[in-house]
């Protein structure tokens, strides 16, 4: 009796710190969500107010809610929707905490002067014509969002937003299968595309896709990097495996630049 109080005495701490242990080997490889909110708007006017608005007030609250990248961007001033579009970019630990986010935004009271102003404002002079949001659950093979560091100017940067739309929800799965266990994601890794994120949409208006954001610190640089992926030995391969044909059916790409207040 004695040699099995003793067992189990030694056992049960053993057992609470292995569980201890796997819970946090789960926890940090519990995959983010991320909502691409896109503003939509008509004229330099509005433009500014949102600007101000994010900066002065939205990201600042984020921030203090404990979310501390958000992502800020506008269109290459060649894209003919430039002036007309600014997209932003919040990731998320959880769907519970995109949930209470958006409890706080509605139930806050005090705002920044500029906050108010875009908060308060009349159905005669709205601040944007519509908001378009996507929401996101990150691949299993990138599970957590990466900010880029760059030293040069923000005005030379570029953003990549790609989506890839899928013909069904079946041919769409294994495209997102592609980059997970055909290591696309680590290809991508391995000739320094700097990802931000790449993600599963799992809320929004063209559906079945996937979304993803790779960076370059100028044009010259994304071509470049571009080319040496269509060149690679290993995407040729892969590409050319019979399991993964025709699995994007339609391609958006949205080359964009960080805004001056972008946390990355």
């Amino acid at each position: 009796m004695t040699i099995l109080k003793h067992f189990v005495t030694k056992l049960i701490p053993l057992t609470f710190f292995l569980f201890l242990g796997l819970s946090l080997k789960g926890q940090n490889k519990a995959k983010e969500f991320y909502e691409i909110k896109t503003y939509k708007l008509k004229d330099k006017n509005q433009a500014e107010r949102v600007h101000a608005y994010l900066a002065a007030d939205f990201l600042p609250r984020l921030h203090q809610f404990g979310i501390k990248k958000i992502g800020v961007f506008t269109p290459l001033e060649t894209d003919t929707t430039y002036g007309k579009r600014i997209v932003v970019i919040i990731p998320y630990s959880s769907l519970e905490q995109f949930s209470k986010l958006q409890t706080l935004l509605t139930a806050a009271t005090e705002h920044d002067v500029k906050g108010k102003e875009y908060v308060e404002a009349p159905y005669t002079n709205p601040p944007y014509d519509r908001i378009e949001s996507v929401l996101s659950e990150a691949f299993s093979g990138m599970p957590k969002m990466e900010a880029p560091q760059f030293n040069n100017p923000r005005t030379d940067r570029i953003y990549e937003l790609r989506s890839y739309e899928g013909s069904t929800e079946k041919i769409h799965k294994n495209k997102v299968q592609m980059f997970n266990q055909g290591d696309e994601v680590g290809l991508f890794k391995r000739l320094g595309f700097n990802a931000v994120f790449y993600s599963e949409v799992i809320s929004g208006p063209r559906m079945p896709n996937l979304m993803y954001m790779t960076t370059f610190a100028d044009q010259a640089s994304h071509d470049a990097h571009w080319k040496a992926f269509v060149d690679d030995p290993q995407w040729k391969q892969l590409s050319a495996m019979p399991e993964y044909q025709h699995n994007v059916s339609k391609i958006n790409i949205y080359l964009l630049r960080p805004t001056e207040y972008s946390d990355y």
